[in-house]
């Protein structure tokens, strides 16, 4: 297993846990005081591209060596000519990287435009996604990405009402898509995800009723973080029998007396709510497809024309599956999630041990994405997750799925802009400490040495108050502005990439910008061992007279 070290002492980061391939700490913490490089890239923006100190440094890589099947046994590979889709300036030798365009699309009958190939994943009914919602849902909205209402979230509002066993009335529900549409501005997307037990509850229907032509719809097959439905700790009995009277398993059982028991001495803590598999009483694929296909009408019919889907980190079988389904139904994007995924609580062992890794599972998406191309049928945009944190590696994930990978899908990496804006502004705003969920009671020294005002703080302050302008720049959450300062973090350097590639579209991105770095990896995912990679043009250009 690789063991990816915690100081990276060339930008002057450390991660406070063990860190995984992303550069995050296995465990992520809402109140951690810093400074992993995601969370000192919600500060310090672009800056963290390159290495501190400069003009009294030197620095060179630590490891180029990959270690096993993982996207850090792809290299990326640039070029010195053959700009493709590049600017006027590069007629005269002069284009700049800022030049290169990051916008993207996807969509079937009807595109969704963003303005960066990067959306966040599935937040839902875990409290930390509550707590932290605003301001990533407004960090989204200001910078142009889609952000996906996760599963559950109707479900456990204690204040939604139930009427028949349909919801008539959700207020968390309606919170989390007002903080995205009130900074929403063509750009982007509000994707509300739909399992089996939002299904039985019908939010569907509720959706379609208040919210029709403002959101996208999700349907759900799984995460890359476990392969059973979602789950909830709740420490509160009153709690567990409410979601316990919603339908949902809460373990242990709260209804029998010897847990009530326990709970009340205090040597039971807590209950876990857990969601319905779904699917269980199908025995084959085409049982489900038949069964999905229904879905997907049933959705159309309530006027939905934009729907997705998103699988786990399922074999082989489920994958085609999804992309076939997904093309038959005319969906408008796939979401491809990997082992082991971020969570707000999976089993641990289970996340660990489960699922087809990112590498293995996308290489193979495009795989199969191409089968359906070869055979004349469409095939959906795709959203590639599974640890993605840096500009490297959303490169590489785009690359390695071009030309049918259209976005990045990240989950906890765009979560860290809002624990850190929110503790941030607790201590500059203590009025508004309890409504941010700030941990903080003064600055710790990583902020303070950057300044003791927002406008000083944040890189990206000036920027987000020129797109919202004067009087919501006053109301806009702190971690809002962190969001702006970690994606331009993350645009500046996939343009770099780009540049050096000499590609100035994310459309001229293909898959022959990477190079594999050892033959297993050329074996597995079809890239090319990295001195096979252009040999042939190479053995021409010697031999080749002038």
């Amino acid at each position: 297993m690789a063991v990816y070290p915690k100081n990276n002492d060339a930008l002057g980061t450390v991660n406070r846990g063990n860190p995984a391939e992303s550069g995050l700490c296995t465990l992520c913490r809402s109140d951690c005081a810093g400074r992993c490089e995601v969370w000192l890239s919600c500060l310090k923006g672009r800056e963290l591209l390159y290495p501190r100190d400069f003009g009294t440094v030197t620095a060179g890589a630590a490891d180029v060596n990959a270690e096993g099947l993982t996207y850090r046994s792809l290299r990326i590979m640039g070029t010195c000519y053959g700009a493709q889709d590049a600017p006027p300036s590069a007629s005269q030798g002069d284009a700049l990287f800022t030049e290169v365009k990051l916008e993207t699309s996807f969509g079937n009958s009807r595109k969704t435009v963003c303005r960066l190939p990067f959306m966040a994943g599935a937040l839902g009914s875990t409290f930390i996604a509550a707590k932290y919602w605003d301001a990533m849902a407004a960090g989204c909205a200001v910078c142009g990405i889609p952000i996906v209402i996760g599963e559950n979230v109707v479900g456990v509002d204690r204040l939604s009402v139930m009427k028949d066993g349909k919801i008539g009335k959700s207020p968390e529900m309606d919170r989390r898509l007002e903080s995205y549409l009130r900074y929403f501005d063509g750009h982007g997307a509000a994707i509300v995800q739909l399992n089996v037990e939002d299904a039985r509850n019908g939010v569907a229907e509720y959706l379609a009723e208040k919210y029709r032509d403002k959101v996208i719809v999700e349907l759900k097959w799984g995460q890359g973080a476990k392969d059973i439905g979602g789950e909830i700790q709740v420490r509160d009995l009153e709690y567990a029998e409410f979601l316990k009277a919603r339908g949902y398993l809460v373990d242990p059982d709260c209804s029998l007396p010897e847990a009530r028991e326990a709970h009340k001495s205090g040597s039971l803590r807590s209950f876990a709510r857990h969601s319905r598999l779904g699917y269980t009483n199908v025995l084959s694929w085409e049982a489900v497809a038949e069964e999905f296909l229904k879905s997907v009408k049933a959705l159309r019919d309530l006027g939905f024309e934009r729907i997705t889907l998103k699988t786990g980190a399922y074999g082989m079988e489920v994958l085609a599956l999804a992309l076939r389904l997904s093309s038959e139904a005319g969906l408008d994007l796939l979401t491809i999630d990997a082992a082991g995924g971020g969570t707000g609580m999976s089993p641990w062992d289970m996340m660990e041990t489960w699922g087809v890794p990112p590498l293995l599972l996308h290489a193979q998406a495009w795989k199969y994405a191409r089968t359906l191309a070869s055979l004349g049928r469409r095939v959906p945009d795709l959203s590639f997750a599974g640890g993605f944190a840096k500009s490297s590696q959303i490169f590489k994930g785009l690359a390695l799925g071009a030309p049918y990978a259209k976005l990045i899908c990240m989950g906890r990496a765009l979560m860290i802009p809002g624990f850190l804006g929110s503790n941030i502004e607790g201590v500059l705003k203590p009025a508004n400490k309890a409504k941010v969920n700030g941990h903080w009671t003064e600055l710790p020294p990583a902020v303070r040495e950057l300044g003791g005002t927002p406008e000083e703080i944040f890189a990206g302050y000036y920027e987000v108050r020129k797109k919202v302008g004067p009087d919501l720049i006053k109301e806009i959450p702190f971690g809002a502005v962190a969001m702006w300062g970690f994606l331009d973090k993350l645009a500046a350097g996939l343009q770099q990439l780009l540049a050096g590639a000499r590609k100035f579209s994310l459309g001229a991105l293909d898959r022959f910008d990477l190079a594999a770095a050892d033959r297993d990896t050329a074996r597995e995912t079809g890239i090319p061992f990295i001195t096979d990679l252009g040999d042939e043009t190479a053995q021409k250009i010697l031999r080749k007279p002038f």
